[in-house]
C-alpha cells in the first residue's frame, strides 16, 4: 500500500481570526475552534475513515494542534512531532500582513520569507529553504513504510506539506487556502504524488 498522508488543520484561535502570524506562540483555540474540531473527530470517526484504525497519529506539540488532537477522539494514540510546528515567523510573529507591508508594502510571505535572527524578536525565524527542508523530512518519513499517517497541525506548513509531496516548490503554497478544522488527504495517482481531497469542510456545513 502507497502511504497517504491525512492532514488535519487545527481549529480556530484568536491570532488566526485576526490574521496574526502565529509560528512558535502558543495561542490556545477559541470556543469555536474547540466545537469545529469535535466535528472534525466524528467525520473521521466515520466510514469511509473509520478512525483510522490502522494510521499512524503525529500532532504538532503546540497547544492549538494537541488540543483539536485530543478533541477529534486521537489524542491517546498521538505522538508529538517538532517537525510538524509552525514556520517560525521571527520578528514577524504576532503580526498582520497589513502591518508588515506599512513599511515593507511589497512584502509577500511566499516569495520573501520572512527575517531571520533579527535581535530583539521572539524567536530566530525559518527561511523558506529550512521550512521546504523540514516538509520534506516529514515527507520522506511518511513514504518510508506501509502505513497511513494521520498528522494534526498548522496552516502553513501543511501548505508546504502539500507543495512538496506533489514535487513543486515552496511558492506553490500561496495558491491553496486552508481553513481551520480543515480535512486533506495527499496520496498518489496513476504511480504519482497526487492531492486525493484538499480543504474539505464538509463536517463543518460549510
Amino acid at each position: 500500500m502507497a502511504p497517504h498522508i491525512v492532514m488535519a488543520r487545527h481549529g480556530q484561535t484568536e491570532w488566526s481570526l485576526l490574521g496574526r502570524h502565529t509560528g512558535r506562540t502558543d495561542i490556545p483555540l477559541l470556543d469555536e475552534g474547540r466545537r469545529t474540531a469535535k466535528l472534525l473527530g466524528e467525520r473521521l470517526h466515520r466510514p469511509p475513515w473509520d478512525g483510522l484504525p490502522d494510521a499512524e497519529v503525529r500532532t504538532s506539540p503546540l497547544s492549538r494542534a494537541r488540543e483539536t488532537c485530543d478533541l477529534a477522539g486521537f489524542g491517546d494514540r498521538a505522538q508529538d512531532w517538532d517537525a510538524l510546528m509552525e514556520w517560525d515567523y521571527g520578528a514577524y510573529e504576532g503580526r498582520t500582513q497589513a502591518e508588515i507591508q506599512e513599511t515593507d508594502p511589497d512584502w509577500f510571505i511566499w516569495r520573501d520569507g520572512v527575517p531571520v535572527g533579527v535581535p530583539g524578536a521572539p524567536s530566530r525565524g525559518e527561511t523558506l529553504a529550512e521550512l521546504s527542508d523540514r516538509a520534506d523530512g516529514v515527507i520522506e518519513y511518511v513514504r518510508s513504510a506501509d502505513r497511513d499517517v494521520l498528522v494534526f497541525a498548522h496552516g502553513h506548513i501543511l501548505r508546504v506539506l502539500c507543495a512538496r509531496w506533489i514535487g513543486e516548490d515552496v511558492s506553490f503554497a500561496a495558491r491553496i487556502k486552508l481553513s481551520p478544522a480543515s480535512l486533506s488527504v495527499l496520496g498518489w495517482a496513476y504511480g504519482a504524488p497526487a492531492v486525493d481531497r484538499w480543504n474539505d469542510t464538509g463536517h463543518l456545513g460549510t
